[in-house]
């Protein structure tokens, strides 16, 4: 029997092609700046975003966490939403390396900060209380079932960081995946915020590494505290090499994904007891099931050659390049002879 992993699209492994382009990179050493492919690639990043420059990282946790540094002082206050992969995911990276404090919002099953909420969470000058610095928002909103945010969602959160002089950064770990969703390039969406980071190792089929993009100061700086972390690297264009080759061929596949997740959806919502939570509008398909532990679900449905995680009571199922529409009918299939055997 198949085994159908629907975990993450974390497990994309690289297509034959990319493989190749690994192999075939020409190198150097980017400590000094002199690997051709790193360059490359982060120039391609900065161009599609629509900032100055760009920086490549190990991770968009470290991508993040750089943001930070460079945004903020020691003590200052960073607004994020509750369900944010970096309140949850980041192993408290703000508090422990930045000295920042993360003030939570709630965020709608949009994934939206709420508005009225963050204006009333921005501190006041006071030296008796921390000062906010930064709003971090995230496209595609993990947590919240790969929710979009629109321009309308990013241009509200923009127009209430200028109102009160703070800096907004985009945590776009697969903000490739919202642009294909609305039809527009991804610059259109980081327009709004002084910075970005996605991420390469999700939809987009990399192995590793993710992009900070922002004005050629930051990125400088970035830079520096990217070394401090030990995010330095030599002949890095190995790695940057399978970047490339996402930007130039798995874009626009993400559709395909897209797709697979309605597929998934609509043969969940058929199932008695399962419930979408909320429908999905990318490539992650969150639901809950009636009578089942979350976590013995997971279990029993991996016995059956299904694949899943228990994200916080809601079961999650993600398609990436690799999953095919067969896997998803099949996957499909499996729960439901599950749910009515019941085991």
């Amino acid at each position: 029997m198949k085994t159908i992993d629907l975990r993450s699209d974390t497990f994309t492994l690289p297509p034959p092609g990319m493989r190749q382009a690994m192999a075939e990179a020409e190198l150097g050493d980017d400590m000094v700046g002199e690997d051709p492919t790193v360059n490359r690639l982060q120039e391609m990043a900065a161009e599609l975003s629509g900032k100055e420059a760009a920086l490549l990282t190990t991770s968009g946790t470290m991508g993040n966490l750089l943001a930070m540094l460079c945004h903020c002082r020691r003590g200052d206050e960073v607004i994020v939403g509750v369900d944010s992969h970096m309140v949850i995911f980041e192993v408290g990276g703000a508090w422990s390396i930045a000295g920042v404090g993360l003030r939570t919002v709630r965020n709608d099953v949009r994934g939206r900060l709420d508005i009225a909420e963050t204006r009333a969470t921005i501190r006041k000058a006071d030296f008796h209380q921390p000062g906010t610095a930064l709003i971090c928002v995230e496209n595609t909103h993990n947590r919240c079932a790969g929710a979009v945010l629109g321009e309308e969602d990013l241009s509200a959160i923009r127009d209430l960081a200028d109102e009160h002089s703070l800096r907004m950064h985009l945590d776009g770990a697969r903000t490739f995946n919202a642009a294909v969703a609305l039809g527009v390039p991804v610059s259109r969406l980081a327009a709004y915020a002084d910075t970005i980071t996605f991420c390469l190792s999700k939809g987009l089929a990399a192995p590793v590494g993710s992009l900070l993009c922002g004005p050629k100061d930051f990125i400088k700086a970035a830079r520096r505290w990217r070394q401090t972390l030990g995010g330095g690297m030599r002949q890095a264009g190995v790695l940057a090499a399978a970047g490339i080759y996402a930007l130039e061929n798995m874009v626009d596949r993400l559709a395909e994904d897209h797709d697979n997740a309605q597929v998934l959806a609509r043969g969940l919502a058929d199932i008695p007891g399962i419930k979408l939570a909320p429908p999905p509008m990318t490539n992650l398909v969150y639901f809950t099931v009636e009578g089942w532990e979350p976590q013995v679900f997971v279990d029993t449905l991996a016995k059956h050659g299904v694949l899943c995680f228990d994200e916080g009571g809601r079961i999650r199922w993600v398609t990436y390049y690799g999953i095919d529409r067969a896997d998803c009918d099949e996957a499909v299939d499996r729960l439901r002879a599950m749910m009515a055997a019941g085991a």
